[in-house]
């Protein structure tokens, strides 16, 4: 059976900032797919349709970046997302990946390599 698209991505977040996050995370950050506003869910499939359609279009020679281009290509494709659902997002949603902390730097990494597993 197929799992729904963007459930992987959340999952793969989930997991990521329960191993990365210092300290107890917001409760927001580890929301189940099944309470995970409509605007999140749609874009997490998109993203994660994103990283299928790269490692497709690649041959399946994108798994050769490290984990920072792995991590900086999400990264990217969320804060497209970003822009799309929202017409003036808060800095910290669009920030550059040198700004972001580096337990979302790692954990985006991970999403892209548990999509990879998965492809």
């Amino acid at each position: 059976m197929t799992q729904e698209p963007g459930r992987l991505f959340r999952e793969a977040w989930i997991t990521g900032v329960h191993r990365h996050f210092p300290g107890e995370p917001k409760a927001g950050y580890v929301t189940p797919w099944e309470a995970t506003p409509e605007w999140e869910r749609v874009s997490a499939a998109a993203v994660e349709g994103q990283v299928r359609e790269f490692l497709a279009v690649s041959g399946g020679h994108a798994g050769r970046l490290g984990r920072e281009q792995k991590g900086r290509f999400v990264a990217t494709c969320w804060i497209a997302q970003i822009y799309r659902h929202f017409e003036d997002p808060k800095p910290g949603y669009v920030a550059d990946w040198a700004e972001l902390p580096p337990w979302q730097r790692e954990t985006d990494a991970d999403i892209f390599e548990a999509v990879e597993a998965a492809s």
